[in-house]
């Protein structure tokens, strides 16, 4: 035992005395933060400040979708009537839009029955936001002028177009009603599910290139001399492990003082109020753990089968898998996190941290679920180390030669 607290303590002091620690403490939650923040600010004034022009036979219908753009206050767009739509005047148009005069021009042509027909010329193949805004602004048009032909006075259409809004409330397992947001538990859930992947892949990977680069300076035959194989792999492990609670700790306390001041605080708030449960709190760590082990034994044992980092990255996909397969998910499990198909991945080991704060962020699973998704990480974390240890037993002390499947199949008998 006190050679694994020696190897872990060593471990620990070394990465976190590292330049590559203090960066990473400081630069990760900085540059989700401006991501965040540049996502937002892009998203404010995207399609807006446009020049069209409409262009139909119908004045009245053509003018009624000229007003609902323009309500749109956040869009400052520029909008031009044209009637009636002559072939030289959409010829006109078109070159204009290939001179950017204007931003583009849409062709409504009315008929005796049925609906109006409507066509949309512009430089760009892929402005939605725009052609969003159009598509809402006509149908809304149409939906206006019968209601003002059978009679309906404008506040009540207008009253008609703001909608209805819909709160939403969920029930707690306790009988309690709470307010909800669909959209705030959505994020809050995909954002721990990020931290989590991300940190147990990074470290777990940390742990691989670690013993890579002892055994390319062939410091585990000194180490060896004082330490068993299975003893330093714990300390390994261990201490990495401790690496990481320690800088999620620092980015909690942070988030913790960013949420909590003046400046945050009337943003989160209201409806974009985020809360976590004691639950939630407790699994986390819980699940960064259970999720660690699992990973970076996994790869301790691929390292020890490696001559080379650029050899190890040709493995490191594999961690990819699970991740991928979590977040395809993502939408049946927020929308239905009590489904046969969302139950079955929190049980997968490899998904099951992913998958279960996902499902958390719709709705708490049952404990017996917490318990039957833990209880089988443990499984799986005591065979692959039960395999790992043995690769890594022989494997670090193996030079200039390429672990081949039969090879690995030899080692694992020798140990």
């Amino acid at each position: 035992m006190r050679n694994i607290l020696l190897v872990a303590k060593r471990e620990y002091l070394e990465q976190i005395r590292g330049r590559a620690f203090r960066l990473t403490t400081v630069l990760v939650p900085a540059v989700f933060a401006i991501l965040i923040g540049i996502g937002y600010l892009s998203s404010i004034g995207l399609g807006s400040h446009r020049h069209l022009v409409i262009a139909s036979d119908d004045a009245a219908l053509a003018n009624e979708m000229r007003a609902q753009m323009l309500k749109e206050k956040d869009a400052k767009a520029t909008i031009d009537v044209v009637t009636p739509a002559s072939a030289d005047q959409r010829a006109t148009l078109l070159k204009q839009v290939q001179s950017k005069d204007i931003d583009g021009f849409l062709v409504l042509e009315t008929h005796a029955e049925g609906l109006p027909t409507a066509t949309y010329t512009s430089p760009s193949a892929g402005d939605f936001t725009t052609h969003g805004r159009l598509k809402d602004a006509l149908n809304n048009a149409i939906v206006n002028q019968h209601l003002i032909k059978d009679g309906m006075k404008q506040p009540d259409i207008e009253a008609i177009d703001k909608g209805v809004p819909i709160p939403t409330y969920q029930v707690k397992k306790d009988g309690t009603v709470v307010k909800s947001n669909a959209v705030i538990s959505f994020y809050k859930g995909y954002v721990m599910a990020i931290l989590l992947s991300m940190t147990t892949i990074m470290y777990g990977l940390n742990v691989a290139r670690s013993i890579i680069q002892e055994k390319t300076s062939r410091i585990f035959e000194v180490m060896l001399a004082i330490a068993k194989p299975s003893d330093m792999l714990a300390g390994k492990l261990i201490g990495v492990g401790a690496v990481g609670l320690t800088q999620i700790l620092i980015w909690v306390v942070a988030a913790g003082a960013i949420v909590g001041s003046a400046f945050a605080a009337p943003i989160l708030s209201g409806d974009y109020a985020v809360h976590f449960s004691l639950i939630e709190g407790i699994l986390f760590p819980v699940y960064f753990i259970l999720g660690y082990f699992l990973y970076s034994s996994l790869f301790a044992g691929l390292a020890a089968t490696c001559e080379t980092e650029q050899e190890l990255q040709m493995y490191t996909p594999l961690a990819a898998v699970p991740v991928w397969l979590s977040f395809a998910m993502i939408m049946l499990i927020i929308n239905d996190s009590n489904s046969v198909w969302s139950i079955a991945a929190s049980f997968f080991p490899p998904c099951a941290p992913i998958i279960m704060f996902l499902r958390m962020g719709s709705q708490i699973p049952p404990m017996w679920q917490f318990a039957v998704s833990i209880s089988l990480m443990i499984l799986s974390i005591w065979a692959v180390l039960a395999i790992s240890s043995r690769l890594y037993r022989i494997g670090i002390l193996m030079y200039g030669k390429r672990a081949t499947l039969p090879e690995i199949i030899r080692w694992m008998r020798y140990s």
